[in-house]
């Protein structure tokens, strides 16, 4: 089997396709022959040396894929091989083979590819967790989204806008401004030109900045208002003056999905299904893809997310 192995941390050149040994799934796992992968921002951060796998996960970069089953534990309900699926994973996606918890596993929702499902199980999972099962967001409140044209980002658009809500994001570009306004965005403010925390009064916020935004974002939120913070990008410490938020009666919530066991993915996974999967089969909510590169050449995809020239996924096919 070929995967793709971070020869040592560094930048996308460390990323070497090569030889490997098959991954061993046990009685509770399924085996996927991959069709496709896609690039996380996680992924980054672990070819870098910053965010390692759980204990016993794959060492392999690589949170999601797509592709057919070719065996099943023998502990596994409900599912069989042949089956067409997409699977969270905690590493392993950029490989042609992949053992993954049969919680994990997903069907492909209808009017999406085998090929294109596989960007679709980590930004659909991230949203669905933190902003409607941590946060809560209900219809008519106003959600704020940083980040609005990364994977994560377009799949918090579509889904918050199909739930009723009121929603702004913030972008790095107006070209990203527009592609986010194409999705849903009420509203759309170029961080590089405005102040988003004088711009906007959210109720959720859903952050993957962390300590350059965590004042901002205190001050954007309305009473009662509910912080989720799922990326640090801008760092991991921060002051807060508590006052704010106790004046507030806001919350601040912090979380992360690669290192839950498999029932609590098994549980948002589910959840998914049952509330995303049948928006994006109605066309209310579609996978955003940027580009596809053979799997093969993942250091090229690296190299498109580094540049943050991006708007949604980068799947990487075989």
């Amino acid at each position: 089997m070929r995967a793709t192995v971070i020869a040592e941390h560094g930048g996308p050149e460390v990323l070497e396709w090569r030889e490997v040994p098959e991954p061993v799934p046990g009685p509770g796992d399924v085996l996927i022959e991959v069709t496709a992968s896609a690039v996380n921002r996680a992924d980054v951060m672990q070819r870098q040396g910053f965010y390692n796998p759980p204990p016993g996960d794959s060492d392999y970069p690589g949170l999601e894929c797509s592709g057919v089953i070719i065996e099943v534990g023998a502990n596994v309900p409900g599912l069989a091989v042949g089956d067409q699926v997409c699977a969270l994973l905690g590493g392993g996606g950029y490989a042609e083979r992949v053992a993954v918890p049969w919680e994990q596993v997903m069907p492909v929702p209808d009017g999406v590819s085998l090929e294109e499902a596989a960007g679709l199980p980590e930004v659909a999972c991230t949203v669905w967790s933190n902003v409607f099962m941590a946060a809560r967001l209900r219809r008519g409140e106003t959600l704020l989204v940083h980040g609005g044209a990364s994977g994560i980002g377009t799949m918090a658009v579509q889904l918050a806008k199909a739930y009723g809500s009121h929603v702004v994001a913030t972008v790095g570009t107006h070209l990203k401004g527009a592609a986010v306004a194409q999705l849903g965005a009420d509203e759309v403010i170029v961080y590089r030109e405005q102040d988003f925390a004088e711009k906007v009064q959210a109720d959720v916020i859903l952050d993957i900045m962390g300590a350059k935004y965590l004042s901002g974002n205190i001050k954007a939120l309305k009473t009662g208002g509910r912080l989720v913070v799922i990326g640090l990008q801008g760092g991991a410490k921060a002051e807060l003056d508590l006052r704010t938020l106790l004046n507030k009666r806001a919350t601040v919530h912090g979380s992360t999905l690669r290192s839950r066991p498999a029932d609590e993915k098994g549980a948002i996974c589910r959840g998914v299904v049952a509330n995303v999967w049948p928006l994006i089969s109605a066309g209310a909510v579609r996978p955003v893809i940027h580009a596809r590169v053979p799997m093969a050449e993942a250091a090229e995809a690296h190299r498109m997310l580094d540049s943050g020239e991006h708007v949604g996924k980068v799947l990487l096919v075989r």
